[in-house]
């Protein structure tokens, strides 16, 4: 049904009305031109093609996942930018791919493996990344699927993988250089553990959350000569677990309370193990009691002052979170289970001074929710402020653009304060470290292909580092690996730097820092010249949208409720940068509709062309042929009518609006801008006010020249509206759009030019006379509307202009006037009209008043077609009188409610305030309820009694 031949027939047909289905169904037209754009390969990119160059990679998604409503944010706005360059002639490459997503995809595996009741430890390594393997090839195309369903207009032919071959060889290289110049090096240093990932994760995948909790102040007896008092040190913490890991208590060199005790030593309670008191600055005397346990081995601060202190680092936990047999009695226990057993056995012991409440900031893993463990590892770290400084100055000079500005700042603040970057973690699944250790000498040799021997010793007994590569460390490679480099290879010559980064704020350091940071240290070029950082789609109650937290908006879903496209440009038309996207279902289905007007419209010119041909025969040919939709615009005896020279006017402006929003990243002004022209200026003013020329099937040949000339008009402003529109609705522009007669070899809409601004086409007077027109119509549009007339019903109006030139455009206009306005005639008033009179609406340019009979327009030829009208105006004055008696109960209800200070004190705030805003509109309702009455009741005085 939908759909032509990629050689339209000759001669053309237009559809036929029983060939153009009268609803719009999105799920007819969608799913054939998606699977139409990838068969067909329209998008494949040819680096030696001339012209402009625009290329753009997209933020790989994570292989295990589906689309959410941040991708699908994402997408759309980097689709939207794709298709409107290609338009304009560039050279576009949209490179699709999938990240290998370490940390979940192999958590999704073992998983599985779990519920077949195998442990995936019990597979070994060769063969548990075998199955990930495997698992990726049947189930982790779900996302790419997904992505083709949407219409992006990426070059499949160019998908990669960031474990693909190629890229892991890429990964290599960088590996090993930075190893080399001693950028990378390995250590023990405290990191952020996940007891259930089982791995380190960096300080950007941990999410640190505000909970209530506890501080235990626990006594640490002093050791004293016998018949000497007890003494004791009161240290509080809020993980009494890891005290057991103590190795000294720290307090302030310049504390007055512990200047006597530094240097002595304390007895670690439960574990019955002296251990120093030390003096060191780092320790805030105004926290707690002032004394704080130091555990190395579990906390970032202790660390440095263990390490400053040459103190020992004893790790008590496991890898899954449980106690070692460093924790003494308590090994074998959860983590937190021990921190029980160990206040108890405080308590018991009297060495727990007191409990207090006590609010503090937890860190949780990102991918699973788990709250991570500080604790010292042996991990391979980046060091980043070299590597940081020419990142910064890049964006600095400009080199790479910041959108919206304010996040340069956020930018520059992360990267003058950067901390070496974490690297390895501890899984199967992802790029395995090159690096093999020595089982004789204990050297490590780093090496881009497996070495037969150590590098410092000769020996043939090597072992390959078992860790691998964070997933970011290969994203920060996406915009030069996905090219070929490190191989000169004609993509990488043409492509890269990419033109654009378009992703969320909250992967600013994550990914974009890094990929700035590692394309000028590999490439010596910026990745990418632009980088626009979009909002986050939130709940009505401003959270993060989050399938997790079952807030989540599933867009799949809501992509078969109600379209691909009205999804597209709902998301585009909230997309102001800087501004978070607050979604909700109505928004989308105004955006239905919208597609749907469109839909009505086209189908509305091509039935009643169907009609007009055959009444006069003119061939498809002569009227809409892709040669005269391009030569428009198109007059009639010499002479371009008023409409036309208007719509092409507004069609010049709307795309000059269009071009400079997308330049800027102003997605909803852009679509805002082709709504108002599609919806408004096309569908409800233009295509109404030539319907009269359109539809004049004449035999007479003045009348069929102006008919023709309007179809043509009007099909060449179709035909631009569809390409003004096809970046943010591809499907139902490119089903549309094949409807139209078409030039041999043409195959979609996405290939043809976009719409210039042709300074030709501008027309301030036409826009001027048009608006004042407008203006009128509207005027008696919206006293029609308050007086509740049917619709149906033709009134006459009056009608006054101080200047003879309103006066003249206004009587030239008459048809269209009447029409439009549904008036039965218009009354060209010498003098002001007067208020007092009737309802009239007074502008600084004309007065305009809606004729209820004789009484008020005094034009023999006008009360003519008023029969009808007395019984009207008294059936008007009973409905006013009623709606104002309406009115006056629903205020003295509000104003009692609102007087009641029970209903003030008890009802929320917010429920107070919407009241009183209600009752504050009421007032204004009744009082122009009232005006009108008035208004009324004076013109039914001049009315003989019935």
């Amino acid at each position: 049904m939908f759909g032509v031949p990629e050689q339209p027939q000759k001669p053309f047909a237009f559809p036929k009305a029983d060939d153009f289905p009268k609803a719009y169904d999105p799920q007819l037209i969608e799913p054939h031109w998606a699977r139409a754009w990838v068969d067909q390969q329209l998008y494949r990119a040819d680096p030696s093609a001339p012209g402009p160059v625009f290329s753009i990679v997209i933020p790989p998604p994570n292989v295990t996942g589906s689309l959410h409503i941040g991708h699908m944010l994402d997408h759309s706005e980097i689709d939207i930018l794709v298709r409107w360059h290609r338009m304009l002639g560039d050279n576009t490459l949209y490179l699709p791919g999938t990240d290998h997503a370490g940390i979940s995809t192999q958590r999704v595996v073992v998983r599985q493996l779990a519920a077949e009741g195998i442990d995936y430890r019990a597979l070994g390594r060769e063969e548990f990344e075998r199955r990930v393997w495997l698992w990726k090839e049947e189930s982790g195309g779900t996302i790419t699927r997904q992505m083709v369903d949407l219409g992006e207009s990426c070059d499949w032919t160019r998908e990669k993988f960031t474990l693909s071959p190629e890229l892991s060889r890429a990964v290599t290289e960088v590996f090993v250089r930075l190893y080399e110049e001693g950028l990378i090096y390995r250590g023990r240093y405290i990191v952020n553990w996940c007891p259930q990932c089982r791995t380190a994760i960096s300080d950007l995948e941990t999410v640190h959350q505000e909970r209530q909790g506890h501080l235990w102040h626990i006594r640490y007896p002093i050791p004293s000569p016998r018949g000497s008092e007890d003494q004791a040190l009161v240290v509080a913490t809020t993980r009494p677990e890891t005290m057991l890991g103590d190795t000294a208590v720290a307090v302030h060199p310049a504390d007055p309370r512990y200047l006597h005790l530094i240097g002595k030593k304390a007895l670690l309670p439960l574990m019955n193990r002296e251990i120093p008191i030390i003096a060191d600055t780092q320790v805030d005397p105004e926290f707690g009691t002032g004394a704080v346990k130091v555990t190395p081995a579990h906390d970032p601060n202790d660390f440095a002052i263990g390490r400053r202190h040459g103190l020992a680092e004893i790790d008590v936990m496991t890898d899954d979170g449980r106690m070692n047999d460093a924790a003494g009695p308590y090994a074998g226990m959860d983590r937190f289970e021990a921190r029980t057993r160990i206040v108890e056995d405080l308590r018991a012991q009297g060495l727990l001074e007191r409990i207090t409440d006590h609010t503090h900031a937890v860190g949780t893993c990102d991918r699973c929710g788990t709250v991570i463990e500080p604790r010292l590892s042996l991990q391979w770290f980046v060091k980043m402020e070299p590597l940081a400084q020419p990142a910064i100055a890049a964006v600095e000079r400009g080199d790479v653009e910041i959108t919206p500005a304010n996040w340069r700042a956020v930018y520059f603040e992360w990267m003058r304060n950067i901390r070496d970057w974490c690297i390895s973690r501890q899984l199967w699944w992802g790029h395995r470290i090159p690096a093999w250790h020595c089982q004789d000498c204990k050297e490590i040799t780093v090496a881009r292909t497996p070495p037969v021997a150590c590098a410092h010793c000769g020996s043939p007994r090597l072992v390959q580092e078992t860790d691998v590569l964070e997933t970011w460390f290969s994203s920060a490679l996406w915009p030069f690996s996905t090219l070929g480099w490190p191989d000169d290879t004609a993509d990488y010559r043409t492509y890269y730097p990419t033109s654009a980064l378009i992703t969320a704020y909250d992967i600013l350091f994550f990914w974009v820092a890094r990929m700035i940071i590692m394309g000028l240290k590999f490439t010596g070029r910026v990745p990418f010249r632009q980088v626009y950082l979009h909002s986050l789609v939130r709940t009505a109650e401003g959270e993060k949208m989050s399938k997790s937290k079952g807030t989540g908006i599933d867009p799949i879903e809501l992509n078969h409720k109600f379209g691909t496209d009205a999804m597209r440009f709902t998301l585009a038309s909230m997309a102001a940068p800087g501004t978070d996207i607050v979604l909700s279902e109505d928004r989308i289905l105004s955006y239905r509709a919208f597609a749907n007007k469109i839909w009505n419209a086209a189908r509305f010119v091509f039935v009643n062309l169907e009609k007009f041909q055959s009444a006069t025969g003119v061939p498809s040919e002569e009227i809409a042929s892709p040669e005269l939709r391009a030569a428009a615009p198109y007059a009639a005896a010499g002479q371009m009518s008023l409409a036309d020279r208007w719509i092409f006017s507004r069609l010049a402006h709307n795309v000059e609006v269009i071009d400079d929003a997308l330049v800027h990243y102003r997605f909803h002004e852009a679509a805002h801008s082709v709504y108002h022209f599609f919806w408004g200026d096309f569908c409800d003013w233009y295509v109404e006010w030539v319907k009269p020329a359109i539809s004049d099937a004449s035999a007479d040949a003045a009348h069929r020249d102006m008919a023709v000339a309007a179809w043509r008009n009007l099909f060449a402003v179709f035909d631009a509206a569809l390409r003004l529109l096809h970046p943010f609705m591809p499907f139902l522009t490119e089903e549309l759009w094949h409807r139209l007669p078409q030039r041999p070899g043409a195959l979609s809409i996405s290939l043809e030019r976009f719409p210039e601004p042709l300074e030709k086409w501008r027309d301030p007077d036409a826009d001027r006379q048009v608006a004042l027109l407008q203006e009128v119509i509207a005027a008696a549009r919206n006293i029609r509307s308050e007086l509740k007339l049917d619709p149906k019903r033709r009134v006459a109006a009056d009608f006054f202009a101080a200047s003879d030139e309103v006066r003249a455009l206004v009587e030239g206009n008459r048809d269209v006037v009447l029409r439009l306005a549904a008036l039965s005639g218009l009354h060209m008033s010498p003098t002001h009209l007067d208020p007092n009179a009737g309802p009239v609406r007074a502008t600084a340019q004309f007065d305009l008043r809606i004729a209820y009979g004789a009484a008020l327009s005094g034009n023999a030829t006008v009360t003519g077609t008023l029969t009808g009208s007395i019984t009207g105006l008294r059936a008007e004055l009973a409905r006013l009188r009623k709606e104002k008696e309406r009115l006056g109960r629903d205020l003295d209800a509000k104003k009692n409610r609102l007087a009641d200070d029970a209903f003030r004190s008890r009802a929320p705030a917010d429920i107070v305030r919407q009241m009183e805003a209600t009752f504050a509109e009421r007032r204004v309702e009744l009082e122009k309820v009232s005006e009108r009455l008035a208004q009324l009741e004076k013109t039914a005085d001049t009315y003989p009694a019935p």
